[in-house]
């Protein structure tokens, strides 16, 4: 490689990596026939710092032939293209679509020689296309490499979730270089009654090349790999993630990490085995999936989502990084250097720089309208509300919309900015607060689960009668229950401001008002100081400094 193309090279990896996040995103994957009700379940979180949590919505449309659709990078906006558009495409709300499809993602990177810069269809892009187009997950993987075919690929390497009421796939693509159209790709399929997760770096290894029904692939997946000198053994022998996307330590702790967390949850003896492995002590890579000890809901999908290794040698709210009150966050950047040397701190599954969050419920045995949910949440996973978004859904939210707020524009009606504001309470105070936030979170997020049964039971008489008399009742409840939580969390922030002023707690009663003297003052707050292992720590780094003589 000439010193000219080396450079080129070196600033197109620049740019892509000050605007492709790094070690961002999680996808959690749950087949039919391993859930607890025969739903397909399918979690993401946007996690990038800057970035504006809304609902995005595309409604379903008639277009007229030789329409031109733009085409612009789902990470930065700019400009990228036009391409032909589809005479007819399909309702999207959010990641999920009128046929209950759903598409999710994370970004791998990979190789950074294969990023082709002047590609048109960007993942982001991929992905709300894909959905427009598509009826079910074959369709999806049909309709997205057909398009990277055509019009080339923008971004770096990606991992997407392709899902719908009856199977999951995991399908990863990665460009082939400056002004090479097209990507070479994968795609797997998961085994009913198997549970798997992606999060930041290709997992697919070997795949079966001659099973069309469980393995879909690019012509030139290998070949090319042998061209590039990534590969040189026998077919058989092939890893789509060696060759392309090489494992490295980042990779490995910050990624490979929280798939195992996933898997350890509720896949005790795989989590046990490859613990050495993220620890950095052993390079068999951990399964692509796995069957779990029991079946899953969209509950435990939901909790999982807010996981940061509590209760595993990983666990990060125990040591001096978690502050006084046991914290369960660190700041950016990933890694520090102390003294010459670099350190890393954790990254979970839950992370403090995410944008919006999703579990994704399909459901073969109800119409479509009905049973694709998406239970959606702004900000962090652990600190946000799922609330119940159908896919049917035509209007957003207006608390979950980009017209009253964006990145750097706060409103008391963007549930973003009122989550970020509670969230960013409770981080330096987390032990003392989180009981309150909790209590309030449990209590929403269950009251819509229980109602659940009942909603849908109403819909689906009306659909029966009238589909478009459903569309507008699951809008309409869509829509309430998101004002409901905006409202709910605002009054959750304002009862935190007030409880927990000046680093005291003020008492409550069982109801949860404040209690009050027989005055009707403020009843004596409580004052409790540093927890005392933290204090055992300042001791330890003080001396007698703070000796009372």
């Amino acid at each position: 490689m000439n010193t000219m193309k080396r450079l080129i090279l070196s600033a197109m990896a620049a740019v892509l990596t000050a605007v492709v996040p790094a070690w961002a995103c999680t996808n959690l994957i749950v087949t039919p026939g391993a859930s607890v009700d025969g739903s397909t379940l399918v979690s993401y979180s946007a996690d990038s710092y800057g970035m504006f949590g809304h609902l995005c919505h595309y409604p379903a449309a008639t277009h007229a032939k030789g329409t031109m659709r733009p085409i612009h990078d789902w990470d930065t906006g700019k400009f990228l293209g036009n391409i032909a558009e589809a005479e007819r495409t399909y309702n999207v709300i959010g990641n999920i679509n009128e046929h209950q499809v759903t598409i999710a993602e994370t970004t791998f990177t990979g190789r950074e020689e294969l990023i082709d810069t002047t590609g048109i269809m960007d993942y982001g892009s991929l992905i709300y296309v894909g959905l427009q187009r598509s009826r079910t997950a074959r369709e999806a993987i049909q309709v997205m490499t057909d398009l990277v075919a055509e019009y080339g690929y923008y971004s770096s390497g990606e991992s997407f979730t392709i899902a719908d009421p009856r199977e999951v796939w995991i399908m990863e693509m990665i460009g082939k270089g400056p002004g090479m159209k097209g990507a070479v790709w994968v795609a797997v399929r998961v085994p009913d009654g198997c549970i798997s997760a992606h999060a930041n770096q290709a997992r697919i290894h070997q795949f079966p090349l001659d099973d069309k029904e469980n393995c879909l692939y690019s012509p030139d997946v290998i070949a090319f790999a042998r061209k590039q000198k990534y590969f040189n053994g026998k077919n058989s022998e092939f890893s789509f993630a060696n060759a392309y996307a090489p494992l490295d330590f980042g990779a490995r702790r910050y990624c490979e990490a929280r798939v195992w967390s996933f898997f350890n949850m509720f896949c005790k003896s795989v989590g046990e085995k490859y613990l050495p492995y993220v620890a950095g002590n052993g390079n068999e890579p951990m399964p692509l999936y796995v069957r779990p000890d029991r079946r899953l809901g969209v509950r435990d999908i939901q909790l999982a989502m807010r996981d940061h290794y509590e209760d595993t040698p990983l666990d990060i709210t125990r040591d001096l990084g978690a502050g006084a009150w046991q914290m369960p966050y660190r700041p950016s950047p990933l890694s520090f250097k102390v003294d010459g040397k670099e350190y890393f701190n954790e990254r979970p599954i839950s992370t403090q720089q995410t944008a919006w969050v999703f579990v994704s419920q399909m459901r073969n045995h109800l119409q479509n309208p009905v049973g694709g949910v998406l239970w959606f949440g702004t900000d962090d996973a652990n600190l946000t509300v799922f609330t119940p978004v159908y896919c049917c859904t035509n209007s957003v939210p207006q608390c979950y919309s980009n017209k009253t707020a964006d990145g750097v524009t706060f409103s008391w009606e963007s549930s973003f900015w009122v989550f970020n504001w509670v969230a960013n309470m409770t981080y330096m105070r987390y032990s003392q607060m989180i009981g309150d936030v909790r209590a309030r979170q449990n209590r929403l997020e269950e009251s819509f689960l229980k109602s659940q049964a009942d909603i849908e039971r109403r819909a689906t008489e009306l659909y029966n009668q009238n589909p478009s008399e459903a569309h507008d009742y699951l809008t309409k409840y869509t829509i309430a229950c998101a004002q409901q939580t905006l409202t709910a969390w605002r009054q959750l922030g304002e009862f935190l401001v007030v409880r927990y002023n000046d680093m005291v707690i003020k008492q409550v009663n069982p109801d949860g008002s404040f209690k009050r003297t027989p005055e009707g003052q403020c009843a004596p707050v409580i004052r409790p100081g540093y927890p005392e292992e933290f204090n055992r720590r300042v001791v330890a780094e003080t001396g007698e400094r703070y000796l009372l003589k």
